[in-house]
Order: C-alpha cells, then sequence, then structure tokens
C-alpha cells in the first residue's frame, strides 16, 4: 500500500491561497499526478491545500474526500520567550534544543509549552484519523505497526494533499520520532511530494517506510525554482 503526501503549492496565508508561483507549481505538479494510478485522494480543508488539489482533481476526472484532520497542525500555544500565541513548532533553536521532552516520541506533547495549548488532543486527533482511514483498507493498528488482513488493499494508492506540519505529524505517529525533531530537522517545499509504502517482511505485519520525502523534481524538470516558504536558508537547486 502506499501513501504519498503533498504539501500545498507557495502559500499566501492572508487569503489562505496560493501565490502566482503557487498557482504554476499547482500546475507543473498535476502534470505528474495525472501518470499516477491513484486509488483515491484526500485533502486538507483549508483553500491551499484545495487550490493546489484542483488541477490535478481536473486531469484525473477526480473529486478529493476532504477530512477536517488534514488541516494545518496549528494549535495556539503560549511562546515561552513572548508570551504571545503562536503555532505549537518551529521554535527557534536555542531554545527548542533545550527541551527535553521536545525529543521524546511520547511526551513531545506533554512538555510545558504544548501544555498551555490543547495540542495532545489535536495530536490524537489526527493519529485517529489517519487510522481510521487505514482500517478502511484493511490495515489495523497494533502497538507501532499495522496488521494487515488478509482482503487488505495492498495495491491501493492513496494521495493527500495537506501541509507541512500535518504531515510531520502523521509521520511521528508512523515512524515513532518525536514530531519536534521532524518539523525542525526537515523540510517539505511547496509542491513536494513525500512517499510512504507498506513493508511486509511477515506476513500480514505492515510498517510504513519513506521511499521519498520532500521530492521537487517535478519542479526542477519544469524549470520553476524551489520555493523557501517554511525554511530560512538557501534552497538547493541542483
Amino acid at each position: 500500500m502506499r501513501l504519498i503526501f503533498i504539501r500545498h503549492g507557495e502559500p499566501d496565508y492572508s487569503i489562505d491561497s496560493l501565490t502566482e508561483k503557487g498557482w504554476r507549481e499547482a500546475a507543473v505538479l498535476a502534470e505528474r499526478v495525472r501518470k499516477w494510478e491513484i486509488t483515491r485522494i484526500y485533502c486538507s480543508p483549508l483553500g491551499r491545500a484545495k487550490d493546489t488539489a484542483r488541477a490535478s482533481l481536473r486531469a484525473l476526472s477526480q473529486e478529493a474526500v476532504i477530512h477536517p484532520w488534514l488541516r494545518e497542525f496549528y494549535i495556539s500555544v503560549e511562546d515561552p520567550e513572548t508570551g504571545k500565541q503562536r503555532i505549537p513548532w518551529d521554535f527557534l533553536p536555542r531554545y527548542w534544543t533545550k527541551v527535553p521532552q521536545f525529543y521524546e516520541k511520547d511526551g513531545w506533547f506533554r512538555s510545558p509549552v504544548m501544555l498551555t495549548g490543547n495540542v495532545e488532543d489535536a495530536f490524537t486527533q489526527v493519529k485517529e484519523g489517519i487510522d481510521a482511514l487505514l482500517r478502511e483498507y484493511g490495515y489495523e493498528r497494533e502497538g507501532a505497526f499495522y496488521r494487515a488482513a488478509k482482503n487488505a488493499r495492498r495495491e491501493a494508492t492513496l494521495v493527500f494533499f495537506c501541509h507541512l506540519g500535518v504531515t510531520a505529524t502523521i509521520l511521528s505517529h508512523f515512524l515513532g520520532i518525536a514530531q519536534p525533531l521532524l518539523t525542525h530537522g526537515f523540510f517539505l517545499a511547496p509542491a513536494s511530494v513525500t512517499v510512504l509504502h507498506t513493508e511486509e517482511r511477515e506476513e500480514g505485519t505492515a510498517y510504513f517506510r519513506i521511499q521519498v520525502m520532500g521530492d521537487t523534481s517535478h519542479l526542477a524538470q519544469a524549470g520553476e525554482p524551489v520555493s523557501q516558504s517554511g525554511y530560512f536558508a538557501e534552497p538547493f537547486q541542483g
């Protein structure tokens, strides 16, 4: 079974849509997506994700299923340095690297700063959302892996148009890696593609393993530069 997570194109957050460049990225992305054999497409309810998906859905003559838990992982917490409300990730290194819980896969959401917001409940909603969806295809969570039923849809390819933060949160659940390590240590560029595939080295025992993370080769092939949105250094264009 294959899961493909696509971050929305370069965003215009002021209108919850895309910049002019973001629309170009979505068009280039659609040329890649249209070649895939897709079982079902799922999408965040936010405008920038739906607008990114639009060209791909039109090319495939499909409609997306909207799930609220695919929206950006944005739960307001109190910034420990400023006292202002902010997103529950993307802290400065001089702060977050000194918080022991941020390195704990089962404890990051119980760190003091996360407890100022409803982060644990939001994380639970994302975990339960993706696990409920996988059950529809015959994959049942058991501990830190999945049991594949005899009738599991092993040939299924599911595509998700969503966001950087929620993708990192889902990967945290799949891989047992604390979410802050993923949001601070990995970058998923706008219109990038992340692919996971189940490995069943023992019959009926499935684990989702990343094959590709944050791939933007389709943009490079089209001569479209990689956006820096959400990144604070020069992007690699090679």
